[in-house]
């Protein structure tokens, strides 16, 4: 429909409903552009979503694409009353693909997202060339990995890396075929969070902590932090439930216990180890611990044994069951 048209039809309307001023939609025309090509105009003028660009006939019909097929009579196109030739589509990315058809490559845009809104407007205009640079090169940020993480399958192995890294270390051990009893009705479901938990804290601190799962322990889900070779706390998710005439098998998700104790594990991110003041602020006072043993009610010593001290706080304090020896 042209745009006289649309105007006449809107000026009818108006008057016969009512009497405030009419509508107007701009005035386009369609056309086929080889016979504006004939106008000897140099540089074509075009109207993308409402960004104007200016290109020539030359960069547009270069490559087999809709552009191609617009620009050289295939297609009809529509312009508006000042001559500029609309097109229907987003210009956010416009400007690339014009690069492209300028040099037959591109520097693509920062970000995935990004990329798969460009991929989505070269498969718009069918340029295969570009289609393809897009693919190439989601599929190579798909297979780079984000971050490693380690899955021992020895004792030995598990030693050889705590002892070597330099940076601390957060142990999940994972292992359900370990329960002789069922397990409770919501076990699974916490499982399933301890398992999402650790895949978002390997990610927001890749880099800072080396994280490991260990799948031939003996626990069913067990949570260990190390910094500077050694032990400092563990979180034990198991504990055994007496139900009517049968044990089963308990998970918890306690998950601020979990985060509090990755956060303690950054103090021993730089050498030397924290100080006894630092050491003794990140531990809870005895009137919130769920347990303490008589080690830790006796005199404090000082450097190592104030440590040791701590770490065995956070040993007994994070344990859901008492009766199994923790600290191994």
């Amino acid at each position: 429909m042209s745009g006289d048209s649309c105007l006449h039809r809107l000026h009818a309307q108006a008057s016969s409903t009512s009497s405030a001023p009419p509508l107007a939609c701009p005035k386009t025309k369609t056309c086929s552009y080889r016979g504006a090509a004939g106008l000897g105009n140099k540089y074509v003028r075009l109207n993308v979503g409402g960004t104007l660009f200016y290109t020539t006939l030359q960069v547009l019909t270069r490559q087999n694409s809709m552009l191609k097929a617009m620009f050289s009579g295939k297609k009809e196109v529509f312009t508006d009353r000042e001559g500029w030739i609309l097109i229907d589509r987003s210009g956010k990315h416009f400007g690339t693909i014009l690069g492209y058809l300028r040099e037959g490559t591109v520097t693509l845009p920062k970000g995935r997202q990004a990329v798969l809104e460009l991929l989505a407007e070269a498969k718009y205009y069918v340029i295969q060339g570009l289609v393809e640079l897009c693919q190439n090169s989601l599929q190579e940020d798909k297979e780079q990995a984000l971050c490693v993480i380690p899955v021992v399958t020895s004792i030995k192995e598990e030693e050889r890396l705590i002892q070597a890294c330099s940076k601390p270390v957060v142990k999940l051990v994972y292992n359900r075929s370990n329960n002789k009893y069922s397990y409770t009705s919501n076990s699974d479901d916490n499982l399933l969070k301890n398992i999402e938990l650790f895949d978002r804290l390997s990610l927001s601190y890749n880099g800072r902590v080396l994280f490991i799962k260990d799948v031939i322990g003996d626990e069913i889900c067990c949570w260990s932090f190390y910094g500077q070779g050694r032990k400092l706390a563990e979180v034990c998710c198991t504990s055994i439930v007496y139900a009517t005439e049968k044990k089963q098998t308990k998970v918890e998700f306690p998950e601020a216990r979990i985060y509090e104790e990755t956060l303690n594990a950054l103090l021993y991110e730089t050498m030397p180890a924290p100080d006894n003041s630092l050491l003794e602020a990140t531990r809870r006072s005895h009137a919130h611990c769920g347990s303490h043993s008589e080690e830790e009610e006796g005199p404090g010593g000082a450097g190592a044994e104030l440590r040791e001290r701590v770490r065995r706080i956070h040993v007994k304090r994070y344990s859901t069951y008492d009766d199994r020896p923790l600290g191994h």
